[in-house]
């Protein structure tokens, strides 16, 4: 099933401090083709690895990756 990226939101750590193995995640706000919307957290690194921002499609496969249309 493809998605449609309705919005990306990063976290606001203030001045909170984060282990160094900390993997910061994005909550990532999606349609599917039915209009249905679903929430996933992402992260931060592998969306702009791949260039996924607000208004584009994508898809997951079976390991629930995330790639772009």
């Amino acid at each position: 099933m493809e998605y449609i990226v309705k919005r990306i939101m990063e976290p606001d750590y203030g001045c909170e401090e984060r282990s160094d193995d900390y993997i910061p995640l994005d909550k990532v706000i999606l349609k599917d083709e039915n209009g249905q919307e679903i929430e996933m957290d992402i992260s931060d690194k592998e969306l702009y690895q791949k260039d996924i921002n607000e208004g584009d499609w994508v898809y997951f496969d079976i390991n629930n990756v995330i790639f772009k249309e």
